[in-house]
């Protein structure tokens, strides 16, 4: 039997295990998927919810928290199920995009997803910016120097203990 409890009070209750039933007890315990939460009432809510989820789920993917990644994913996609498909395209192509991101992983496709430039809606007022000219030194890689010429260089072997004084 082995004593289980993780308190120092006194008054905490004890559970007496014998170590067969471990792999029965973590069998019990099942990963929380996130599709079993609680979804909310209203429409409007579930959108709201449905957009804090793809940041959590941007943010996790970027701070390379897989698991945190994994449970919002399933949790978009609940949300996603429960609302039209036609208030929830662009949350839909995000999720895409970020499923896509979450499932490369190390690959150097996880580093070249990017979103799509949305065209932004009619704007009222406000500064235009010109669009920027790229410079043509930009695109070129810079080339390295060329190496000096050394010589032949004397190496002092005796003195690294690698061969005997008189030698050398």
């Amino acid at each position: 039997m082995v004593r289980r409890s993780q308190t120092s009070n006194p008054r905490s209750a004890v559970v007496l295990t014998s170590g067969a039933d471990w792999r029965t007890r973590a069998a019990g315990q099942r990963r929380g998927s996130g599709a079993e939460f609680p979804l909310p009432r209203r429409q409007a809510a579930k959108i709201k919810a449905l957009q804090q989820t793809i940041g959590v789920i941007r943010m996790a993917i970027n701070a390379k928290r897989r698991p945190q990644a994994r449970y919002m994913l399933s949790r978009a996609g609940a949300l996603v199920k429960a609302l039209p498909a036609d208030l929830t395209t662009q949350e839909r192509e995000q999720l895409s995009l970020l499923r896509r991101k979450f499932e490369a992983h190390g690959t150097a496709a996880a580093k070249s997803t990017k979103k799509p430039k949305s065209i932004p809606a009619a704007r009222s007022g406000g500064k235009k910016t010109a669009a920027k000219k790229s410079t043509a030194t930009a695109t070129q890689k810079p080339t390295p120097a060329p190496m000096p010429d050394l010589g032949n260089r004397y190496i002092n072997r005796a003195a690294l203990g690698y061969a005997p004084a008189d030698e050398a």
